[in-house]
């Protein structure tokens, strides 16, 4: 007989478990509880769309677009796109679902993206995202808003401390052009000096050549001019309004005037919160105000603003989560009692008290599997004079408190 090949986990992907598992749940409920603190709506867009929301959102020519899509086309040989982030989606449905008359809106969205991209610590192909967006809000206190909540985030989790806040400014149109303008010059003089890829980047996106990473182009990028030369009045004073909101907020923030967002949508507000704990590639959280990317997909012209952040890479930051434990655990030591062993975990659970049956395998050993367990009580089910008799020991004073006896005692009580 041939043997069966043992299927195996496609590369760049993962199976979440344990203490994985428990890191990665503990994010997912800390962006939920903040999220209704700050009065977000959930919101569920597709996995995948159409390949041209993310080419018109994200740029023909970035990297992600061009290198790192998962792009198919279906049996009608549409040609769709895995999404690599949520807020092209979001975008697209606030257009094509007439949310135009909720707005301003503030969302929020979880689950999996794909990037096909060299898989590394904490980066995978398919991984997973939180994600936060205001639309509809043209004001500063919507980065504000945003930048708090990502801050108050990342102190629910217990990882604030170690985290900076990096802000800057991109302008407004005006700006932006005055300064691509001046960037084109200063990089021009300065071609034979370039990288191959910001050489490209000078004719399609110069403003990228700001953040790279490449040797080569450090000096030309350190020495160029910075935006805050060409800032309009309105530019300045929607940047300030934003710092100052921040200070009064309590949220720390530092000036990197080397933040940049590339593609011409952005407006006014780009920002990354930075940790040194995962190595080079330190941010953990990131986002910015895209104004122009609505109007740049087909719909009316809106403001909008967002980030986004990894659960994986935030899980690897976090103090390893506590295990689940067993309140209290049921036993069933004699033959023929394991209805009134159901009976009785369901009606616990039902109280709201986290137990477990113990009523399979060798009765004689079933009472230290329990124990094992660690439950803070045990409840064993046996017979005395041909009856059931019910007998709770605690194990674990220190975790029973009031309400869980009276809950305990009032079940017990009553089956």
């Amino acid at each position: 007989m041939a043997r069966i090949e043992t299927p195996k986990r496609v590369r760049g992907t993962q199976d979440i478990f344990g203490e994985e598992q428990r890191r990665f749940a503990r994010v997912v409920e800390a962006f939920e509880h903040v999220r209704r603190l700050y009065c977000f709506q959930q919101v569920q867009v597709p996995v995948f769309e159409s390949t041209g929301v993310f080419a018109r959102s994200m740029g023909e020519t970035s990297d992600v677009v061009s290198k790192e899509m998962y792009t198919f086309p279906d049996r009608g040989d549409d040609l769709l796109t895995l999404r690599p982030e949520f807020t092209a989606g979001i975008c697209r449905a606030y257009i094509t679902e007439g949310w135009q008359q909720f707005a301003p809106l503030k969302l929020t969205t979880h689950g999996p993206v794909f990037r096909y991209e060299r898989p590394q610590k904490g980066r995978y192909r398919q991984f997973h995202q939180i994600d936060a967006e205001i639309i509809g809000a043209a004001e500063p206190a919507a980065d504000v808003e945003l930048l708090t909540f990502a801050d108050q985030l990342l102190r629910e989790l217990g990882i604030g401390e170690g985290v900076t806040l990096q802000l800057n400014t991109l302008g407004d149109a005006e700006t932006r052009d005055a300064w691509r303008a001046a960037l084109i010059e200063h990089f021009q003089s300065h071609r034979g000096d370039l990288s191959e890829d910001s050489l490209t980047r000078l004719e399609k996106n110069p403003l990228r050549i700001l953040d790279s990473k490449d040797p080569r182009d450090r000096p030309a990028a350190d020495s160029a001019p910075d935006i805050d030369a060409f800032l309009t009045t309105e530019a300045k004073d929607f940047f300030d309004a934003v710092t100052g909101g921040l200070d009064a907020a309590g949220v720390a923030w530092t000036r990197n005037a080397r933040l940049v967002r590339g593609l011409d949508y952005y407006r006014h507000t780009a920002f990354e919160f930075v940790t040194d704990r995962l190595g080079a590639q330190g941010t953990v959280l990131a986002g910015g105000r895209y104004d122009g990317l609505i109007g740049n997909l087909g719909g009316p012209e809106t403001p909008g603003v967002g980030w986004a952040a990894g659960i994986e890479r935030l899980g690897m930051l976090l103090e390893a989560p506590a295990v689940e434990q067993v309140q209290v655990a049921v036993v069933v030591e004699r033959a023929g009692l394991e209805a009134k062993g159901i009976e009785l975990v369901a009606s616990l659970r039902r109280a709201g008290v986290v137990a477990e049956l113990f009523a399979t395998g060798s009765p004689k050993k079933r009472y230290d599997k329990a124990v094992k367990s660690s439950p803070a009580e045990i409840v064993s089910i046996d017979v005395r004079d041909d009856a059931p008799v019910v007998n709770r020991r605690t194990l674990k004073s220190e975790a029973v408190d009031d309400e869980m006896r009276a809950t305990l005692i009032a079940v017990l009580a009553a089956v």
